[in-house]
Order: C-alpha cells, then sequence, then structure tokens
C-alpha cells in the first residue's frame, strides 16, 4: 500500500527508482512506494528529471508541477505533485498497482 500524504494543494508520494533501465515503466509497488524505472542514468540528476516527467505524465499535470522533494541521489525519492488531490492520485494509482506496469 501507497502512502499518498495531502499538503494544501499537493500530494506526496514514495517512489523507488530503477536508472538506465532497458523499457520505462510505472507501476507496481516496492517496500510501500510506486515503482519507477527510467531509461536515464542516475547521473547528475538526469534520472530525477525523467522520473519528474513520467509522474507528469501519468498524473496528467504539467512537468513543472512535480518536483523530487527528497532523495535526490537515492532509488528511494519522496516525489511531490501540485494540483492533484489524494482521492485523485488514488484513482490514478490504483489501476497501475493492480496491473504492475503503465
Amino acid at each position: 500500500m501507497i502512502v499518498i500524504k495531502q499538503h494544501d494543494d499537493r500530494c506526496t508520494i514514495d517512489v523507488h527508482v530503477t536508472p538506465k533501465a532497458k523499457q520505462a515503466s510505472v507501476g507496481g509497488c516496492h517496500d510501500a512506494a510506486l515503482r519507477i524505472s527510467v531509461t536515464a542514468p542516475a547521473d547528475k540528476g538526469k534520472a530525477n528529471k525523467a522520473v519528474e516527467k513520467s509522474i507528469a505524465a501519468v498524473f496528467g499535470v504539467a512537468k513543472s508541477n512535480v518536483e523530487v522533494v527528497r532523495g535526490s541521489t537515492s532509488r528511494r525519492k519522496t516525489v511531490s505533485i501540485a494540483g492533484v488531490s489524494e482521492s485523485e492520485v488514488r484513482k490514478k494509482l490504483d489501476p497501475l498497482l493492480r496491473d504492475g506496469s503503465a
């Protein structure tokens, strides 16, 4: 179960990132965090930017509304998504967790 925290006009979720993957994907759960694979390497913030872009696409928000707020040098990150409610996040996450990828 992924923990979603509401903070005023934004939500935060924990993600587990696999950088330099063969194929980018979002889905599944790893240790109570959303699993995200990105093709970008973990070099000079490239993987973090790819994570932000992937999250923005999944939740239908602008890339500028998504930010890695904790864990910039770790596989385990906390991502902030502006302009979405907790219920909207849950609705988008439900099929990703059921199917395992998107």
